[in-house]
């Protein structure tokens, strides 16, 4: 069976989510994502809503309609950040043509106007700051540029690993930073996070990234001694510490875990986020593999002969 790489299926509170988006129903929706109880869960909530095809014609209604409301304009600008990059296509840059870079860009910068009025009127408002680091890396507006939105959002709300996680794509070379710059970013904030925080994560995001840019080379790289340290301290003080309490990015969190320690052969340490998903996988980060199916499966099996012996 499985696994259901379906956001839906693995997270049934974001069904009503949906379906709101979907009616075009913004009183039901504003409550759905209102009673949400973290900054994290509300970027997960925002980011199904930004994701449904025809949702910026609810989003404009709503940004018209209730012009104090910071959240209708936060999830309008991530969905046209989401139209933009589909027009870009996750193609590498030398690969994308001139018009559709422009178009890209146009509709990027639909969404940072609209959150500079959001940030200028709720200096705080961590969401918009988060969509605001992934136009920042869209818009090519440099690492400088990224971290001072991502600390602005910091000075408020510390640990988002929402945030931390869109910062880590802009500091790895693909984005014109470095492996030091990458690693470094998740080991400083992983430090610096409460016990049980999902920011441990961060180090999983970034082997795996790293091993991503070795071109089919990578496996000895997760395979290092320094590595599986990395992972088996960043994975005991986030989502298998005690005080972690699992939130709508459980799946996402032990999926990153599960296909890190995998991919270095590490099955055993890989068994308890199998055991923790069951038959559940999100989409990143399995859909750097060219079968995620099949892969997990593979995996899973291995963990759990790991465990057996």
């Amino acid at each position: 069976m499985g696994p259901s790489f379906d956001v839906y299926e693995n997270v049934p509170e974001l069904i009503p989510v949906r379906d709101a988006a979907r009616a075009g129903d913004w009183a039901a929706l504003r409550g759905l994502l209102g009673r949400l109880g973290s900054v994290d869960d509300l970027i997960i909530g925002m980011n199904a809503v930004a994701e449904t095809d025809g949702s910026e014609q609810l989003l404009e209604r709503a940004a018209r309609d209730f012009p104090a409301d910071p959240l209708p304009r936060t999830i309008l600008a991530k969905r046209y950040a989401i139209i933009g990059w589909g027009i870009r296509s996750a193609a590498f840059a030398k690969d994308v043509s001139r018009e559709q870079f422009e178009q890209f860009h146009a509709w990027l910068r639909r969404g940072e106007q609209l959150l500079i009025q959001v940030c200028a009127e709720q200096p705080a408002y961590a969401p918009a700051w988060y969509v605001r680091i992934t136009l920042a890396r869209g818009l090519e507006l440099g690492h400088t540029e990224a971290r001072r939105r991502y600390d602005r959002l910091r000075a408020h709300h510390p640990h988002v690993y929402g945030a931390q996680a869109a910062l880590l794509q802009q500091l790895c070379p693909k984005w014109g930073g470095s492996w030091e710059a990458a690693h470094g970013f998740a080991a400083e904030a992983t430090r610096e996070a409460p016990d049980g925080a999902m920011t441990g994560v961060l180090v999983a995001d970034a082997h795996i990234e790293h091993w991503l840019s070795l071109d089919g080379q990578g496996a000895p790289y997760l395979r290092s001694p320094g590595v599986l340290h990395d992972l088996r301290n960043a994975a005991a003080i986030s989502v298998r510490h005690p005080a972690y309490r699992p939130d709508l990015s459980a799946v996402p969190a032990h999926s990153t875990f599960a296909l890190a320690f995998s991919l270095g052969g590490h099955h055993a340490d890989a068994a308890p986020h199998f055991a923790e998903l069951g038959d559940r996988a999100s989409e990143f980060p399995w859909s750097y593999l060219s079968d995620p199916k099949a892969a997990f499966h593979k995996y899973r099996k291995s963990a759990r002969e790991a465990t057996a012996r």
